[in-house]
């Protein structure tokens, strides 16, 4: 079964092509887009083990010359110090700028990927094939791209959209049950603020927390659903000047809670959950929300296996304090992206900071 959805966009509109064995295809699929012959392949040890010999053949296969890079895996390697390895390997491979890069991982490899197409040779071609629950339904659509800086995550950064994305569900089998849980956060997410109908189908699920429980047919629908929710936002407002921040929803507190932990205990997934939950309950006292839907919420993250609490050892005060390095942040106040009803959320910089402590102390 394959489905493909289009992201129209006035500059660079691309397929986002969902089908099991799909990364089989790459090659073929990249063929008719007139890539340039050259193609720098991004990845890691884990996945490239995996799947990057097989990436490798169909890409041969279809015509096109392949270097690779191999990154280390992991949300602290997200640096400028990794990009620039991605920078030698594209001066020694000779990239032109008809060439492409093609990220095979998770979100840190498609963000540091693509952050790397966007600034060499002062743009070229790149191709997302996520291989992480995560990365397929989020952070390989919509082109923001980029690296953390020590004090705040994704600071350093830039849009620029993909090429193509590949998104083959078969690869999740090789998936870590940590990081399929965390993946399950941004589906959650989609389902609280667009599509009201992905939410239920969660609902209707027995079990979230295990690729194994979830057969194939709904294991597609989730991630269609949710790449064609984020197509949608993102076709409406591209470089986030207004609806697409609601795509921040649980990464506000989310975002905090990664950097003060090192980006080491808490991975991103885990991260949202853990803000879709403050959210929640900051929207509920706020009587944007009902607690008939935090309620819902609740139970949808706890049957993924998320966390719902605070990691121990964090400090209240520094997580307001360290809200304020978020880029959400306009004219000195923090803006949260708040539920209003399942499918739907907004953006507010009313919330007080009295308020946010107070929640946050009730998930200690």
């Amino acid at each position: 079964m394959t489905s493909v959805i289009r992201v129209n966009l006035p500059q660079q509109s691309y397929d986002i092509a969902i089908a099991t064995g799909g990364l089989n295809a790459l090659g073929a699929q990249m063929q008719p887009l007139n890539l340039g012959k050259k193609v720098l392949v991004v990845s890691n040890p884990v996945v490239f083990g995996h799947y990057g010999q097989g990436a490798v053949a169909s890409l041969e296969s279809a015509g096109f010359a392949v270097e690779r890079c191999i990154l280390p895996d992991g949300e602290q390697y997200k640096t400028l110090e990794s990009v620039q390895k991605i920078y030698s390997a594209a001066l020694e491979s000779r990239l032109e700028r008809s060439s492409t890069m093609v990220a095979l991982g998770g979100g840190v490899i498609g963000d540091m990927t693509g952050f790397a197409a966007a600034t060499w040779l002062r743009g070229i071609n790149f191709v997302q094939v996520p291989t992480t629950l995560l990365a397929m339904v989020d952070a390989s659509i919509g082109g923001k791209t980029g690296v953390n800086h020590p004090k705040g995550k994704n600071l350093i950064g830039a849009f620029y959209q993909p090429s193509l994305v590949i998104v083959d569900p078969q690869v999740l089998q090789t998936l870590p049950a940590r990081e399929f849980k965390a993946g399950m956060a941004e589906v959650i997410k989609y389902g609280v603020i667009w599509n009201e109908p992905l939410f239920e189908l969660l609902e209707q699920s027995k079990r979230l927390d295990e690729l194994r429980y979830i057969d194939a047919g709904t294991l597609q629908e989730m991630i269609g659903w949710s790449c064609q929710s984020k197509a949608d936002v993102v076709m409406q407002d591209e470089k986030e000047s207004d609806l697409r921040a609601i795509l921040n929803y649980g990464h506000t507190i989310g975002h905090a809670v990664e950097s003060l932990t090192g980006y080491k205990s808490v991975i991103h997934g885990e991260a949202v959950a853990i803000g879709m939950v403050a959210a929640g309950q900051l929207a509920v006292a706020l009587e944007m929300w009902d607690f008939e839907c935090d309620r819902r919420q609740l139970l949808l993250i706890k049957k993924a296996g998320l966390q719902v609490l605070l990691p121990a050892g964090l400090d209240v005060d520094e997580i307001v304090e360290s809200l304020q390095t978020d880029k959400k942040v306009k004219g000195g106040k923090v803006r949260f992206v708040l539920p209003a009803h399942i499918g739907a959320a907004t953006v507010t910089d009313r919330v007080p900071a009295h308020l946010i402590r107070q929640v946050l102390r009730g998930m200690m």
